[in-house]
């Protein structure tokens, strides 16, 4: 599961390693929590992507009460082709979702510890996703939302949790939003180095934002 993660790399920059110029200047955010809305890259047409923000919680095109994405902030790339919820989004309208690390708890006994974890590098990333358009029938208003896909952990992540979201880089993200493909079946072994390091249970509230959140507050696992 992915439900907690940060983007606070310079957004125009980071959007141009993935194909888009111009991007809109994003704050820096250290506690990205589900249905807020999040930085993400779609194809705008053949040629051409753009940089959009959408909330954080797939609201299906049939959903009669968008608050059906509070309960779709992932998709789990085993079944996501097939859903009913995803598999139209998941032919159609793919998206990358950019992050410099996300959160993950880890439980030992009865404590559970966040963990921030980062590509070993530190570079920006993105994270696969699909999104959708809902209409309100009555207001006539719309809402694009997003979903994460998250696969089984790789050797790295399984200390911490069984499931992490699919990272991509510039290349596995041309891969990922070029259409359907057998790439989900590889992404965990395709999965850059990572890094990964206790942090402050203040990251627990959703509330809370600021650099300190990633302040290192343990070992450091790489």
């Amino acid at each position: 599961m992915c439900g907690r993660f940060a983007f606070y790399s310079p957004s125009e920059a980071t959007a141009a390693l993935f194909g888009v110029d111009g991007a809109l200047a994003v704050e820096p955010r250290y506690n990205i929590a589900p249905t807020q809305f999040v930085a993400a890259i779609r194809n705008k047409n053949e040629h051409n992507r753009e940089f959009v923000m959408l909330r954080w919680g797939l609201v299906p095109p049939w959903a009669k009460d968008p608050a059906i994405g509070n309960r779709m902030i992932n998709a789990r790339a085993e079944t996501v082709a097939e859903k009913p919820s995803y598999r139209a989004a998941f032919k159609h309208r793919r998206c990358i979702v950019l992050a410099d690390g996300f959160y993950e708890w880890h439980r030992e006994g009865d404590v559970k510890t966040p963990y921030f974890i980062s590509l070993a590098n530190g570079e920006p990333f993105a994270l696969a996703g699909l999104w959708e358009n809902w209409k309100d029938r009555e207001s006539g208003e719309s809402l694009q939302t997003t979903t994460l896909i998250t696969t089984a952990a790789n050797d790295f992540m399984q200390s911490l949790h069984h499931r992490m979201p699919v990272i991509l880089q510039p290349e596995t993200a041309d891969v990922w939003l070029a259409g359907p493909n057998d790439f989900l079946q590889k992404s965990a072994v395709s999965t850059p180095a990572l890094r990964a390091w206790p942090v402050n249970r203040r990251v627990n509230n959703a509330r809370n934002q600021g650099e300190e959140l990633i302040d290192v507050d343990g070992e450091v696992i790489s």
